[in-house]
């Protein structure tokens, strides 16, 4: 899916969300090593990247290429500060309807309204896509974040009290949300 939209962060600054592309690729596997190793609440360390640059710029290509998956970067002065994206649950009739929603921000652009910005994109594509539900899961104790996809209209349909194995602060409660959107 193709997306751009200019966004001014609560700090004055401009930021484009634009659908990545193959040549973001460099960038976007850094800002995901970056991210990664910032905090916990993510799925991921960064050693675990499955992707290196080239792979990730395919990733951004077909996500661009697709009619029901994308991959949005917010760029601030030139550099990848964050990315959110949604993919098919899969393509089988009973749950083709379903879209699972992810999104990380460099910690330097915390509170500036990026993260939301993503997560408006992602909401406005996944209906665009024709999905009648996107989900997440998020760790309990990030409470920034449930309280940001809960002000956007998700609600909570289960919890995993041992979701996460953390290499630093042990078994870590999921919190698995979904917003109806159709």
């Amino acid at each position: 899916m193709k997306y751009k939209r200019m966004i001014r962060l609560k700090d004055g600054r401009e930021c484009c969300l634009r659908s990545g592309t193959e040549a973001d690729g460099q960038a976007v596997f850094e800002n995901f090593n970056l991210t990664h190793g910032q905090t916990d609440f993510l799925l991921s360390y960064p050693d675990e990247n499955s992707l290196d640059a080239e792979k990730e710029g395919r990733f951004l290509r077909e996500k661009a290429e697709s009619e029901n998956e994308v991959e949005i970067i917010a760029v601030v002065d030139g550099a990848v500060a964050g990315t959110a994206g949604i993919e098919a649950i899969g393509a089988k009739y009973k749950v083709r309807h379903r879209a699972d929603f992810g999104i990380s921000v460099d910690a330097a652009y915390w509170g500036l309204g990026i993260g939301r910005a993503l997560m408006q994109a992602c909401i406005e594509c996944a209906r665009a896509a024709g999905y009648a539900q996107l989900e997440l899961t998020a760790v309990a104790g990030n409470e920034r974040a449930l309280a940001m996809y809960t002000g956007a209209g998700f609600v909570e349909y289960g919890r995993n009290p041992r979701g996460f194995r953390s290499r630093t602060a042990g078994y870590q409660e999921l919190v698995y949300m979904r917003l109806e959107l159709q």
